[in-house]
């Protein structure tokens, strides 16, 4: 298998990875995304196969007790989140690097599986209360789900210091250039 390098973006929801990651990607052709799987529902304007590979909760299991997965974790009751190990192949076989949109304990087992190769970035908001404006304007959330976000969010943040980069996203333009120079960097190495 070709010794592609990994890109691993990780945040509270909210924080602003996906944005960057998508920028990422529309910027640097040797970049492709690593498609999770999940077992939540899909969100208006999602597509299966592009967004996330959505699959039931049981099927997710199995895929677990057959070792499928790189990582994966149960974010909430019966609402899983992974990474397929076949993802990888997919990507290396094209001789392009990985990029990940991971929550942060996937993020740093990511890391932990591809030490040399991967580079972990933890995208920090600005303030918390930048976080909760983000996800309020979203208007995906009901108060429950922002409650137990924001509260999901407080626990993430204690994790930004065992991540390689800790890019504070203030601004959009200046965060997508920052990112941009740290992945051609990593490249290059």
């Amino acid at each position: 298998m070709p010794e592609g390098k990994l890109f691993i973006f990780s945040a509270p929801s909210g924080a602003g990875k996906t944005t960057i990651v998508k920028n990422l990607l529309a910027i640097n052709p040797l970049l492709e995304f690593s498609i999770s799987a999940t077992s939540r529902a899909m969100r208006k304007g999602e597509m299966n196969g592009k967004d996330y590979y959505f699959i039931s909760a049981d099927e997710f299991r199995t895929k677990i007790n057959n070792n499928e997965f790189l990582e994966w974790e149960e974010v909430y009751k019966d609402q899983y989140y992974g990474t397929l190990k076949s993802e990888l192949e997919r990507i290396w076989t094209k001789a392009h690097h990985v990029i990940f949109d991971v929550d942060v304990v996937g993020g740093l087992n990511i890391k932990n599986a591809y030490p040399e190769r991967a580079l972990s970035v933890f995208v920090m908001p600005p303030t918390p209360e930048t976080l909760k404006d983000r996800l309020l304007n979203r208007s995906t959330e009901t108060e429950d789900s922002l409650r137990k976000r924001l509260e999901k969010a407080h626990w993430e943040l204690g994790f930004a210091d065992k991540f390689d980069i800790v890019l504070i996203n203030d601004k959009l333009e200046d965060s997508v250039k920052k990112a941009v120079e740290m992945v051609e960097n990593f490249i290059q190495k």
